[in-house]
């Protein structure tokens, strides 16, 4: 996965941080006292330094493959997770993008199947191999068709 996907998490999570210590700090320091306040933007700031470092990770624990049958997918820091999507499953394919995302030119494959609550996605491609990647598996889904 190419390193903006650990820039792109680094600046949501800390833009999160960010607002909750100012937002928190500030509502503590008017109705708590300044200790408290000053106490909640410090651990904030920890969390946004714990959170930059994790990113890294974050970016390298996501993986996928495509096999003869299925999509392999694997991610997880703490708990790694292993979905096995089988083509024929496949209902919808697409590839999605939020502002930020098209900034750092990164895409989020996102693919639905009929029975699965889980949420099967291949995150921070560029966004060529994003298409591309959405095609195969929409073409594969296709000749792979098991009908309910």
């Amino acid at each position: 996965m190419p390193p903006a996907l650990a820039w792109y998490r680094r600046l949501v999570t800390t833009a999160g941080c960010l607002v909750a210590g100012v937002v928190g700090g500030v509502l503590l320091f008017m109705w708590d006292s300044p200790l408290r306040a000053g106490i909640w933007a410090a651990l904030a700031l920890v969390v946004a330094a714990l959170m930059w470092f994790l990113a890294g990770r974050f970016q390298r624990s996501w993986g996928y493959t495509e096999a003869s049958a299925e999509l392999y997918l694997t991610y997880g820091v703490f708990v790694r997770q292993l979905v096995v999507v089988p083509y024929g499953r496949m209902q919808v394919v697409d590839v999605t993008t939020d502002l930020l995302e098209q900034a750092l030119g990164i895409a989020t494959v996102r693919v639905r199947t009929a029975a699965s609550t889980a949420d099967a996605r291949v995150v921070g491609l560029p966004l060529s191999d994003a298409v591309q990647l959405r095609d195969r598996l929409a073409a594969r889904s296709e000749s792979f068709s098991t009908g309910l």
